[in-house]
């Protein structure tokens, strides 16, 4: 009871279809998180840090 899991959204997955991926197996989304990817590029002597894409996690709740 209050079951709490993380669901990440795979690369080759829509945000729907992680949802329904979730839902299939019995939890239901209480909170969305996203995350900064970065790539680090070197500028001379510099190190610059760019961003390149986000990573998408839902923590889920058992429905139960």
């Amino acid at each position: 009871m209050g079951k709490k899991v993380q669901f990440e959204v795979q690369p080759d997955e829509s945000i729907d279809q992680c949802l329904d991926r979730m839902r299939a197996e019995g939890f239901v989304p209480v909170r969305r998180m996203e995350k900064p990817i970065f790539q680090e590029v070197k500028k001379g002597n510099e190190t610059v840090y760019e961003p390149v894409g986000r990573q998408i996690v839902f923590e889920a709740k058992s429905i139960e």
